[in-house]
């Protein structure tokens, strides 16, 4: 029997609705890491041009999420790194809302990089679900009233992952879907989103795995493209039933991108592959294979693909063809994945430079190098007019 506490409640909380211009989950819209605000900012430091600052309880690898005028997002803390927070802001004040704390109770056993708040929430007009690295799962609305919560572990006890899980929840269908690859019992599990519970749940291979997974329709089905060592699985989103697997397409960390019928996926570096309603192509349409992404997921923008790797090279293909047209290396490494709009990219590395480039340029042509002074692994988000950026200690609403 599955365990989860449930808090009923009555609530006048405005309707939050969703727009094309949040950024509800790991990566944004579609899992793309592109929006389409405009006028964003080129150059800012910790003393100009910063709208606000909020200093953040404890540490996360996770990247903010804006739905709305809400940002989320959430941290770790603790002598066991096993205080987990979650946290809502006004986006346009930097106000903080609500501040919850929850105690984990799955093993906090990671690589010192990272910690238990490596895992992106997901959001919508409802309110947010935090999925923690411990297993701890708690759904908020946009108060921060607690909705339900479930302890995976307390469901499925040998879940685990000495270097610490990352995989991030996401929705689809109308359901939350939870990644939880890992060396004990792995699955991935579609939950009712108004009670937590189990929709449907299908196992996965006992293997340690730190993606999140893809999102398309194809007709009138909901499809989810969920990457692992063993290849690339399409999975119905309304019953869980495989649909096929792409044994070419495995992978542990780096997420793949969708961009009509094609899908842009890290392997070999990167390569371009047709995909349709029956799967992916066998063989790519290219290969990039200087164009290494290390933790960073690839990004689709401006016809052109763009990576970043963990030895500080930032390098761009066209899209079409695969060319590269350049690699540069810059100071830092990178695990943040890029993130585009308004005819920028913007790369920032784990010291918290962001570097700025020209999405339209054929050469390497930076418009900006901007350093907050702090340690950053989380990926940016972009929403209402600003770049959300969480260092180890502060969240920043960057622009005007």
């Amino acid at each position: 029997m599955n365990r989860f506490i449930l808090a009923a409640f009555v609530t006048l909380t405005p309707t939050l609705s969703l727009t094309a211009s949040d950024w509800p989950q790991f990566r944004g819209p579609n899992a793309t890491g592109v929006s389409n605000e405009e006028n964003l900012p080129t150059e800012w430091s910790k003393t100009k041009g910063i709208a606000w600052k909020a200093e953040l309880p404890g540490r996360g690898a996770s990247s903010p999420v804006v739905v709305g005028n809400r940002v989320y997002v959430t941290c770790s803390s603790g002598t066991r790194d096993d205080r987990l927070h979650v946290l809502g802001f006004d986006a346009t004040t930097g106000k903080q809302l609500w501040h919850r704390q929850l105690q984990g109770t799955g093993g906090t056993a990671c690589h010192p990089k990272t910690c238990m708040a490596a895992n992106t929430p997901v959001a919508d007009e409802t309110g947010v679900y935090a999925l923690f690295a411990t297993a701890d799962l708690a759904a908020f609305d946009a108060d921060g009233t607690l909705r339900w919560y479930r302890s995976l572990v307390g469901d499925y006890p040998t879940i685990t992952n000495a270097v610490g899980m990352a995989s991030s929840p996401i929705l689809a269908a109308g359901r939350l879907i939870v990644p939880m690859d890992n060396a004990g019992e792995s699955f991935l599990a579609a939950l009712d989103t108004k009670y937590g519970k189990n929709v449907w749940k299908v196992d996965r291979p006992r293997e340690i795995s730190w993606t999140t997974p893809l999102v398309r329709t194809v007709g009138s089905t909901t499809e989810l493209l969920f990457s692992g060592p063993k290849g690339l699985t399409n999975y119905d989103a309304a019953t869980g039933e495989t649909r096929w697997t792409f044994k070419g397409g495995g992978g542990s960390v780096p997420v793949g991108v969708l961009d009509g019928d094609s899908i842009y996926l890290p392997v070999g570096g990167v390569s371009k592959f047709k995909i349709d309603a029956k799967g992916v192509a066998e063989k790519p349409e290219w290969a990039a294979r200087d164009a290494k992404s290390g933790y960073a997921s690839p990004l689709v923008y401006a016809g052109k693909v763009f990576t970043t790797d963990g030895q500080g090279f930032i390098s761009c293909v066209d899209a079409k063809t695969g060319k590269e047209l350049y690699k540069e290396r810059v100071k830092g490494a990178f695990s943040a994945s890029p993130v585009a709009a308004d005819g920028k990219v913007y790369c920032l590395n784990e010291t918290g430079i962001c570097t700025v480039l020209d999405a339209k340029a054929d050469a390497f042509e930076v418009l900006a190098s901007n350093e907050l002074g702090e340690g950053s692994l989380g990926t940016p988000a972009i929403a209402n007019g600003r770049i959300f950026i969480r260092t180890e200690k502060a969240l920043y609403a960057v622009g005007r």
